[in-house]
């Protein structure tokens, strides 16, 4: 949808056109707004379906004791009930950003729904990057209190090998983000400076 073609071509045309050159154009932008919300919901329940699913292929026993071995298993235990609800709200969020889009809305509305869903995922990504990197410094602390028979040297050489590590980590998981949300954020913003378009046409 190029707005800047239509609004050549409206400010030559008749009023009565116009209003209904400007209703097809809010029912152009009210699909792709709807379309690519209900992506990033669709999206979000395919990534906690998948990564849930490793349950079933990682020997979970092994791994709990391994956190036992490391004195973590009750901050795992009890970290899912943090981790969980709040993965359930942004889904939940995500869902009702999707449902909240209505035939009805004016242009304003819709883009202020736009910038609701656009805050909604910037925030899921921010929490799952901050969780990993949290939790990549705990088990990273814990491994440390295994060995002390470390050195200064080596615990010093330890600790700048996990933060690179953990730096390298998280910009993985950005970029997976990015490829997963980043492609639709982007769509969604150029449909909103395109809502803004047509609301200075007004």
């Amino acid at each position: 949808m190029d707005l800047d073609k239509y609004k050549k071509a409206w400010e030559n045309q008749p009023e009565e056109t116009r209003k209904v050159s400007k209703v097809d154009i809010y029912k152009m932008a009210h699909s792709k707004s709807s379309s690519i919300v209900k992506w990033i919901f669709i999206i979000g329940i395919l990534e906690f379906v998948l990564l849930n699913s490793l349950y079933f292929v990682v020997d979970m026993e092994e791994a709990y004791n391994e956190y036992r071995q490391l004195g973590l298993y009750n901050f795992m235990f009890y970290s899912q009930f943090v981790l969980y609800p709040i993965l359930f709200y942004f889904l939940i969020k995500f869902y009702l950003n999707y449902k909240s889009i209505s035939v009805v809305d004016s242009t304003k509305t819709l883009m202020d729904k736009i910038i609701k869903t656009r805050k909604t995922v910037k925030y899921y990504v921010l929490f799952n990057l901050l969780y990993v990197f949290i939790f990549g410094v705990i088990v990273s602390i814990a491994t440390l209190k295994t060995h002390p028979e470390f050195n200064s040297k080596q615990i010093l050489v330890s600790i700048i090998v996990t933060i690179v590590v953990l730096i390298i980590m998280v910009i993985i998981l950005w970029c997976f983000y990015q490829l997963l949300y980043g492609i639709l954020l982007r769509k969604l913003n150029k449909n909103y400076k395109e809502l803004a378009k047509l609301e200075d046409l007004n």
